[in-house]
C-alpha cells in the first residue's frame, strides 16, 4: 500500500465523528493492505511505530520539514525501511544524521503524507484509532469473533502481533495465543465507586480487598525459575529478589500471579508509593537499595495454575486456586459480603492500616486482562482519577524555570484522543518539580513563550473534589480544586480514566 493511501485513511476517520463509521473506514483500509502489511499498518493507524522510540525529538521534527512532493511514491515498505535506518543511527554524529535522513524523508512526502507522519513521530495522531475501535475494525476487516480476537489481543500483549497473525492464517490463529509463563499480559483495571455502599449496591455480594499503594508486580513462575514484571510488561526480576524468594517458597510447579510489591516501615504501615518505586528505578541491583527498602509482595489474583489457564474462570475460582498454594502472609486482606456496613467497616480497618482504600470485584467475573470494565470497582476516601499530561506552563516567582502547571486531559474511548479537563499546579513540591520538568523537556514536541506541549505519555494521579460544568472545556467538565497526588510514570496513557468515568461522577454528584 502506498503511504499516501495509509494517511488519507487517517484523515478520514479523525474527520468521522461515529463509532461505526470509523470502524468502518478503518475495516476498508485494512483489508486494502498486502498481509505483510497489515501489522504494520495497524500500528500506524493506532499511532505507534514498531521501531519504538528513534531519536527524533520536537525542535528535529519542526526542522525537517520541507516542501512537500508534488507526487506521492512512498510505500508503507519504504517508510519501514527508512524508519529502522533511522532508529538503528547511533554513535558520534548520530543526531546529524538522523537529521538529515528524516529531513529525506519529509522530503519525499506529499503534504498529506507529511502531516501523517509528523503526528506519528510526535506522538500526536489523534484520528480516534484507538485500542478498542481498532479491535472492532480488524475482526470486521477479517471476519473474525471480536471476544476472541479480544481476548488473543490481550495475551499477546497488543494488537500488531495478533493483526499479523490473521493475516497469514485468518480466523484459526486466535487459538495461538495462549497465556504461557514468561509472557506478561496486561493487568485487568478497575472502575471508581463512590464510596464502599455504592460498590457493594452495584455489584452485589462481592470480594473486598485492602487496595494497597504500591507497585502492580506480575509473577511468573516455572519450576524453580521466577520473573517479575511491571504492569507495563517490563521484567525487573533483578530489582526485586525477595519477591524471587517469596515466590520460590510457593508449593506450585508454574504459576501467574498478580499482586504488589510494597515497602513497609518497621511499624507495618505502607511507606509512600514514591518510596516503593525507588526499588524500580535505573539502578536495579543496587544492594543498599534493596537493604534500606525491603519490599514485600501481596497477590490477589491466580490466572494460571500449574498448567491450567484460568483467565476464563470466576474471580472465586480464581482466588480459591491462589488460596490452596498462597499463605496468609502474601495474600490481601479480603473479604466476602454484600452489607454496606460491612463494606464500610472493611474500607475504614484498611484506612487505619495506612492503605488508600479497597477494591471490590464481582465473584462471578473472569479475568479482563487490560480492561478498565465495571467488574472491579476501587474506592478511595478521596476522589483520584488518572489522567494524561497535555503540555505544562513555566512557573513564576520561586518556581520559575520549573514546568509547574500541568494541562490534564482523561482518554476517550469512543472518539480517541484526549479530553481536557483542567490544569493544575498545586501539590508539587520541589522534588516533583524538578521531576516533572527534566520529564516533561524530554516529551516536548512544541514551544511558545510560556507552554510546552508535550506527547501525551505522562500519567499523573489528580486528587479532586469534585467534578463541575465548564464552558471552557471541550468535553463541558472541569475538576475542582484538583491537585497532583503523584506521577505515575509506572503506568501509560492508554492505561489512564477515561471521560466517561469523568461523567459518571458528575452525573452522580453534580456542582454546577
Amino acid at each position: 500500500m502506498r503511504l499516501v493511501d495509509l494517511a488519507a485513511a487517517s484523515r478520514d476517520v479523525a474527520r468521522t465523528p461515529g463509532r461505526l463509521a470509523k470502524v468502518g473506514r478503518l475495516a476498508a483500509c485494512l483489508r486494502a493492505l498486502a498481509p505483510d502489511e497489515v501489522a504494520q499498518g495497524v500500528a500506524y493507524l493506532m499511532g505507534e511505530l514498531p521501531q519504538g522510540r528513534i531519536g527524533i525529538g520536537g525542535a528535529a521534527l519542526r526542522a525537517a520539514r520541507q516542501p512537500p512532493a508534488h507526487e506521492p511514491r512512498l510505500t508503507l515498505a519504504d517508510l519501514d525501511e527508512e524508519l529502522s535506518q533511522i532508529a538503528a543511527t547511533r554513535g558520534a554524529g548520530s543526531a546529524s544524521a538522523r537529521a538529515q535522513r528524516i529531513a529525506a524523508l519529509f522530503a519525499a512526502c506529499t503534504e498529506l503524507e507529511q502531516d501523517f507522519l509528523a503526528a506519528l513521530l510526535a506522538g500526536e495522531l489523534r484520528q480516534g484509532a484507538l485500542e478498542g475501535v481498532m479491535l472492532d475494525a480488524i475482526a470486521q476487516a477479517f471476519a473474525v469473533p471480536v471476544a476472541a480476537l479480544r481476548r488473543a489481543v490481550m495475551l499477546a500483549g497488543g494488537a500488531t502481533p495478533v493483526a499479523r497473525a490473521i493475516a497469514a492464517r485468518g480466523a484459526a490463529a486466535l487459538s495461538e495465543f495462549a497465556l504461557t509463563p514468561f509472557h506478561p499480559i496486561q493487568p485487568m483495571l478497575a472502575q471508581s465507586a463512590a464510596d464502599a455502599g455504592d460498590a457493594v449496591a452495584r455489584l452485589g455480594r462481592a470480594a473486598l480487598e485492602w487496595k494497597l499503594d504500591g507497585a502492580r508486580i506480575q509473577v511468573h513462575r516455572v519450576g524453580s525459575d521466577v520473573r517479575v514484571f511491571t504492569r507495563q510488561g517490563n521484567d525487573v526480576t533483578a530489582a526485586v529478589p525477595e519477591i524471587v524468594e517469596a515466590a520460590q517458597l510457593l508449593p506450585v510447579r508454574s504459576a501467574v500471579l498478580d499482586g504488589e510489591a510494597i515497602a513497609l516501615r518497621e511499624d507495618g504501615r505502607p511507606q509512600p508509593f514514591q518510596v516503593t518505586m525507588r526499588r524500580f528505578g535505573r539502578r536495579l541491583d543496587d544492594e543498599s537499595l534493596r537493604a534500606a527498602l525491603p519490599l514485600r509482595p501481596f497477590f490477589f489474583d491466580c490466572m494460571h495454575l500449574d498448567g491450567q489457564d484460568l483467565l476464563a474462570s470466576d474471580t472465586s475460582v480464581r482466588h480459591a486456586a491462589l488460596a490452596a498454594v498462597a499463605p496468609d502472609t502474601v495474600r490481601l486482606a479480603r473479604i466476602e459480603t454484600d452489607a454496606k456496613d460491612e463494606a464500610d467497616a472493611f474500607l475504614a480497618a484498611a484506612l487505619r492500616a495506612g492503605h488508600e482504600g479497597l477494591m471490590a470485584k464481582a465473584l462471578d467475573a473472569p479475568y479482563e486482562a487490560g480492561r478498565r470494565g465495571a467488574a472491579w470497582l476501587k474506592v478511595k476516601p478521596t476522589h483520584t482519577l488518572d489522567l494524561v499530561v497535555l503540555a505544562a506552563e513555566w512557573g513564576s516567582g520561586r518556581r520559575r524555570g520549573w514546568l509547574s502547571n500541568l494541562h490534564l486531559g482523561a482518554r476517550d474511548p469512543n472518539e480517541g484522543g484526549l479530553v481536557m479537563l483542567g490544569k493544575t499546579f498545586k501539590g508539587l513540591t520541589d522534588e516533583m518539580l524538578r521531576w516533572q520538568t527534566e520529564r516533561l523537556s524530554a516529551l516536548a514536541i512544541a514551544r511558545d513563550a510560556h507552554v510546552v506541549h508535550v506527547r501525551p505519555e505522562l500519567v499523573v494521579e489528580i486528587a479532586f473534589d469534585g467534578v463541575q460544568e465548564s464552558p471552557h472545556y471541550p468535553g463541558g467538565l472541569a475538576l475542582r480544586f484538583a491537585r497532583v497526588k503523584r506521577h505515575r510514570p509506572d503506568k501509560a496513557a492508554c492505561d489512564a480514566d477515561t471521560i466517561d468515568t469523568v461523567r459518571a461522577l458528575f452525573a452522580a454528584h453534580p456542582t454546577r
